[in-house]
């Protein structure tokens, strides 16, 4: 878990549901970040964009946000494609030169661009690409489930961008609050930039994301964790991003799975109406079930939009159609679906 003081830019996409990374940061991260770039809603604070997050100010440039003395600036959001538009170039040069370390995410490696690397090399910071892969994660994934000694849980979703991450993060946190040995693996950058460890694995090359991410967990094992939470991506049911899924279903043979749905959303971003859950389920069990018998055993809910009854009756309502521990982690905490994994793995 990073110690930087952050700030982060989102220039012109802080809110809700378009800057994952910095709203992940804020909720896990809170008291590490000072200041939000984003001048089209500069004057604002986190909670009054995201409803969580507090006073942390919302400034619209850099120089305003240096006045907090950050250590470290986050890319928190990602454009189409994860490049990096040529609009940003001169935030990051000011942070660099303000002796600002780079946090990023994006697809375009920020650590490769010369004008960076050497204004980064003669103020003596870094930049951080977490989505720039070692090569020794190019592997072919082994079955080493066949052996594995601790628990793994994967959450997967309805949709994409559903609070996997989140759920997950919770339920963790909760496994450690009760003293159990507990290990979260990030897949993303937002989860990598929270726990300090992961693997980006929608920058794996197709052949190898079952093979890195066993390699993850194989490293999680051999720390001698008992439980092992795995950060979703993707969905199985998503035109675009079914692939990254399967491929983490593979990788990780999870022993339970952890569905994330939202119960304001219908259709994805392809108009196409969101499956019947039940039938999500089994398709989830069915995959692994070739190889060895699992459930999904928890529904983490997303409701956000919603106040805390109309969350609960989502719920309740989740709970009566699949007969599944349900409920929002974020605001309810983790203990219910974490008691739900338990009593799985106890019977």
């Amino acid at each position: 878990m990073t110690t930087h003081k952050i700030i982060i830019l989102a220039e012109g996409a802080f809110s809700p549901l378009k800057s994952k990374t910095a709203n992940g940061a804020i909720a896990f991260l809170t008291k590490n970040v000072l200041a939000v770039i984003d001048s089209t809603v500069a004057g604002k604070t986190s909670h009054d964009i995201l409803g969580y997050g507090g006073s942390i100010p919302i400034v619209s440039t850099i120089e305003e946000a240096l006045k907090f003395n950050p250590t470290a600036l986050l890319i928190g959001i990602a454009p189409v494609g994860g490049r990096l538009p040529d609009s940003w170039r001169a935030t990051i040069i000011t942070a660099l030169k303000n002796k600002i370390y780079i946090l990023s995410g994006l697809h375009t490696f920020l650590g490769d661009d010369s004008e960076f690397a050497s204004l980064a090399k003669s103020n003596n910071v870094t930049i951080t690409d977490w989505r720039k892969i070692p090569e020794e994660y190019e592997v072919v994934s082994q079955g080493n489930w066949k052996t594995r000694k601790a628990k793994t849980i994967l959450t997967v979703g309805m949709d994409c961008n559903i609070g996997k991450m989140t759920t997950t993060l919770q339920i963790h946190n909760e496994f450690l609050k009760r003293g159990l040995n507990s290990d979260f693996v990030g897949t993303g950058q937002t989860g990598i930039m929270i726990s300090g460890k992961g693997i980006a694995v929608d920058s794996i090359i197709s052949d190898y994301i079952a093979g890195c991410i066993e390699k993850e967990i194989d490293k999680s094992n051999n720390e001698g964790h008992d439980y092992i939470f795995v950060e979703g991506q993707g969905s199985l049911t998503h035109q675009g991003y079914s692939g990254v899924t399967l491929g983490l279903i593979h990788g990780t043979m999870p022993d339970a799975f952890i569905l994330c749905h939202q119960p304001k959303r219908t259709k994805d971003d392809y108009n196409i109406p969101l499956p019947d859950m039940n039938r999500v389920i089994k398709l989830h069990e069915e995959i692994v079930g070739i190889f060895k018998k699992t459930k999904v055993v928890c529904v983490g809910i997303n409701s956000i939009g919603m106040t805390d009854e109309q969350s609960m009756e989502s719920a309740f309502k989740i709970e009566k159609e699949t007969g599944l521990p349900a409920i929002d982690t974020f605001r309810f905490s983790g203990a219910k679906l974490a008691d739900a994994i338990l009593n799985y793995f106890q019977k």
